[in-house]
């Protein structure tokens, strides 16, 4: 069995933390720990992950180094492939140690991973994906003439403002094969991180950078139908699917199918800043030929009687479970 786990934010960096690397190794062994249970039943892995609080920071060191030093920003490409590598290392290094307690032997690699874009996608027009500081209403004009920067109001801070890059649909992932063929043969490939890094390709058929990020989880889907994987585990910070989250009228949904989830989502029962897009991801992966995806919490994954299963249909096996729970 191929599966490709992505990693969210929380199983790097948890809310209320600073941010140090013993809390981010912390974090990461815990979350990789769950893995264990995958490895020891013979899985091929591919692990994805975010980068949003990682690269956040390396712009704000961007931000500080042009201002107290003069030092040259550099752009948000080389940004997100800053974090992939940093990140990359930290997780391959911990999985080393991890695997290496549990008396298991596999190679681990980290790829850097650029994901092509169209230069034509309507984000482009419209970007919406705030990135970076935030910014006095002065300062943000005074950005806008100078670097050509664009900003909208911050979602906490009216009064403040941060710049908005576009987050265009991945339409290709870069080294795919590459990917596959690794994790086939055992090796766990730590690739795609923070959605990968956008690129396009011009009238030369040469790759160019923008200014732009991916959307984590539909690259992570993208890679899982391309590779081929059987499974697709999104893990989150809890451990089901909920309809009507955080209201009186909350509800687990532990077994899905294609269509319920497709009703689900589009009478607005998931949040779009928060399990929308998890939702979205699992069904392409889905629609590309997928068998099963799963959502739940890093902790519980090694758990089956947590996490919320989709699937194109049903199973025998599963629809009893789900009867017997109605």
């Amino acid at each position: 069995m191929l599966a490709l786990v992505a990693l969210g934010g929380n199983a790097l960096l948890r809310d209320g933390q600073q941010g140090t690397i013993n809390e981010q190794n912390e974090n990461t062994v815990r979350t990789l720990e769950s893995l264990m249970f995958l490895v020891e039943q013979g899985y091929n892995l591919v692990i994805t992950h975010g980068n949003g609080p990682q690269v956040g920071n390396i712009m704000l060191r961007n931000d500080a180094g042009e201002m107290q030093y003069g030092i040259a920003q550099m752009p948000l490409d080389i940004c997100v492939a800053d974090s992939q590598g940093g990140i990359g290392y930290m997780i391959e290094r911990n999985l080393h140690n991890v695997l290496n307690r549990h008396g298991l032997v596999r190679n681990v690699i980290t790829l850097v991973t650029q994901v092509l874009v169209e230069p034509d996608d309507e984000a482009f027009r419209n970007p919406a994906k705030r990135i970076g500081r935030k910014f006095t209403k002065d300062e943000s004009e005074e950005l806008s003439r100078i670097k050509g920067w664009r900003f909208k109001p911050d979602k906490n801070e009216a009064e403040k403002f941060r710049r908005v890059v576009p987050s265009p649909e991945p339409v290709g992932i870069m080294n795919e094969f590459v990917v596959k063929q690794n994790a086939l043969e055992g090796t766990i490939v730590i690739a795609a991180g923070g959605g990968g890094v956008p690129v396009f390709l011009d009238a030369n058929n040469e790759l160019q950078p923008v200014e732009a990020v991916v959307d984590k989880d539909l690259a992570s889907a993208m890679l899982a139908a391309h590779i081929g994987a059987d499974e697709f585990y999104i893990l989150t910070d809890v451990p089901f699917v909920y309809a009507n989250y955080n209201t009186p009228q909350q509800k687990v949904l532990e077994f899905l199918d294609y269509h319920d989830t497709i009703k689900y989502r589009n009478s607005g029962t998931f949040a779009e800043g928060s399990m929308a897009p998890k939702i979205n991801a699992a069904l392409r992966f889905l629609e590309k030929g997928g068998k099963k995806s799963i959502i739940t919490e890093a902790n519980y994954l090694c758990d089956k009687a947590y996490g919320t299963k989709i699937t194109m249909q049903y199973d025998e096996d599963d629809n009893e479970k789900r009867m017997d729970r109605l």
